[in-house]
């Protein structure tokens, strides 16, 4: 089932992970083709500031992912609406107050980031003032919508997520046709069109929050100091992560000034803005690893945990080998989008672009682990990855590369810093397990005495109520192996018939449907652990009981046998999965 959950969330992740940088797309395609390489530059020269917000957004929902992994792992409710509550109110206090404070120092902020001073023979400083300004009043919404996407996910609304990025990319495209050609507004309707996109994008997926099924609740209560501090350490590794972007991006715009002056800002600025969507393949894999991790983790499902390391590689391979050859392929007319009047530019962005892609497939890797590491607890271990890998390493190569190739060594310190920064990955792990192995096991980096023992853990996937019945006798099998009475060991079993056959019954509906309960029976610690997992119609039998411990004893009786039998049953409905636990 790691396979079928990780594919059905990676699709609407690279869409989500594509949400703003479809809007930087467009924008750039009509920047680009329509205002001039001087607003090109403009842009380019912002991009910093907007990363710098993306920057806190993406720690957000990072540390929503690692903790509300957690919560929703270990059945933690008021854990679960804590960290809603908790991020939901530093999305808005942080984004209203970085929204005010870029208004109010637009000025000296575009003199900082290269822009120059105002002068009339400087149209560019007064170009990055206009987009900042359009695109700040946004920032709400921006941040928002990045923290609004994790919560969909574990929600398993993946059809309203994608509504709300299809809603955001079509009224960005209008606004943007209506600024260049109705209403002539610069670089700052731009700015502005961008805003009015995420407004748009938020307020469509935010109705999935109001909904009377939300797994999320708003509770200004559970609003605490410690809580927020919680979720800001478990999200500091991302801002890192983003820190160091901002940082390369800054790093860069200086030395492509030097070697390429003017236009090879422009390019980079083209190179970015495809390159972003390219990396939203990547980096959904990797959002994908990062939740998924986090509850394996908290479960302490060691074979769920190896299965997760090989499925996020294989996705990454195989996605970025297809993107990387079609960038290679169609770099021409991809580039030709933005700069169709500068031949010069066109042709420093069609290099440049070429030998970006090469580092497509090293930085896809290197993100997925990174997050895994993340979500399992490794945060130096990822801090230390982020600096390398979207600092350090590509801006040392590009400063020493540019020397003696002038842009194509610039361009070339993306493809070094990411392929030595993934051979220092290996060599730590390595090192770490004391052999050369490139196995999920070594990968996977866990602490000693994680998980029960190979010996000690049943895993089993039912589809029929003819598998149900072969999984009750290999449980009982189990049990009695395990030193059970033969009393004990036959209530097992029938606990997991009776659970099962209920889920096949009436929760697998809809020809063509693949449905499946994985169960998983352990010893740990003196307790005995099923963990049942479907992708069925959602019921929590937990609550059911609640509601129904009045009826007559006779009904509902299965269920009521199972209840009586457990210390104790938690039930939680995460990434479109019943997930109910039961000790005994």
């Amino acid at each position: 089932m790691i396979r079928k959950i990780f594919r059905q969330m990676l699709v609407t992740q690279i869409l989500s992970a594509m949400t703003v940088m479809i809007c930087m797309l467009i924008d750039s395609i009509m920047i680009g083709r329509f205002l001039g390489v001087d607003s090109m530059t403009a842009y380019g020269l912002a991009t910093p500031v907007l990363l710098v917000f993306a920057a806190f957004g993406s720690m957000l929902s990072a540390g929503i992912q690692v903790l509300c992994g957690k919560t929703v792992g270990s059945g933690d409710r008021e854990g679960t609406d804590a960290c809603y509550s908790v991020s939901v109110v530093l999305a808005l206090c942080v984004s209203v107050l970085g929204m005010i404070l870029v208004l109010a120092f637009t000025g000296p902020i575009c003199t900082l980031l290269g822009a120059g001073r105002p002068a009339p023979d400087n149209p560019v400083y007064f170009l990055t003032l206009d987009y900042l300004r359009g695109f700040i009043v946004g920032a709400p919404a921006f941040i928002c919508a990045q923290v609004m996407v994790p919560y969909m996910q574990l929600s398993g609304k993946q059809s309203r997520l994608a509504a709300a990025v299809v809603a955001m990319t079509l009224a960005d495209a209008a606004f943007d046709v209506l600024n260049v050609f109705v209403f002539h507004g610069g670089t700052l309707g731009m700015g502005l069109a961008s805003s009015l996109s995420y407004y748009i994008a938020f307020a469509v997926g935010c109705v999935a929050f109001f909904r009377k099924d939300s797994m999320f609740r708003l509770r200004m209560h559970t609003v605490t100091g410690k809580r927020a501090r919680e979720l800001l350490g478990y999200g500091l590794p991302t801002v890192i992560n983003q820190i160091s972007l901002v940082l390369l991006v800054f790093v860069l715009n200086k030395i492509l000034l030097r070697v390429g002056q003017n236009r090879a800002v422009a390019a980079y600025s083209v190179i970015s803005t495809v390159g972003n969507i390219c990396y939203s393949f990547g980096s959904g894999a990797a959002s994908v690893a990062l939740m998924l991790s986090a509850i394996f983790y908290c479960d302490e499902d060691k074979s769920a945990i190896h299965a997760l390391i090989r499925t996020m590689v294989f996705y990454a391979v195989v996605l970025d080998l297809i993107v990387t050859a079609a960038v290679l392929a169609l770099a021409p007319p991809a580039v030709r989008l933005f700069l169709a009047d500068d031949p010069a530019a066109r042709d420093l962005a069609i290099r440049g672009l070429r030998l970006f892609s090469l580092s497509l497939l090293p930085c896809a890797l290197n993100t997925c682990f990174k997050n895994y590491f993340q979500g399992v607890d490794r945060t130096r271990f990822t801090e230390a990855i982020s600096v390398m890998q979207n600092f350090a390493f590509p801006a040392a190569f590009a400063f020493l590369l540019s020397r003696l190739l002038g842009t194509d060594g610039a361009w070339l310190g993306w493809v070094c810093g990411e392929s030595l920064t993934l051979l220092i990955i290996a060599l730590a792990v390595w090192r770490r397990n004391g052999k050369l192995s490139f196995s999920a096991e070594t990968f996977a980096l866990l602490p000693p005495g994680f998980g029960a023992a190979a010996e000690d853990i049943l895993e089993m996937s039912v589809r029929s109520g003819k598998e149900a019945a072969e999984a009750s006798v290999r449980a009982q099998e189990f049990c009695l192996a395990h030193g059970d009475t033969p009393r004990n060991s036959m209530l097992i079993s029938l606990c997991v018939e009776e659970m099962v056959n209920n889920v096949v019954a009436h929760g697998f509906r809809g020809k063509g449907q693949d449905h499946s309960v994985d169960i998983r029976i352990l010893y740990k610690d003196g307790r005995r652990l099923i963990r049942l997992r479907d992708n069925g119609v959602r019921f929590d039998p937990v609550r059911y009981m609640e509601l129904h411990k009045g009826d007559d004893p006779a009904a509902h009786i299965g269920i009521r046998m199972v209840m009586k039998m457990v210390k104790d049953a938690n039930y939680i409905h995460s990434l479109g999965l019943n997930n109910l636990t039961l000790v005994l």
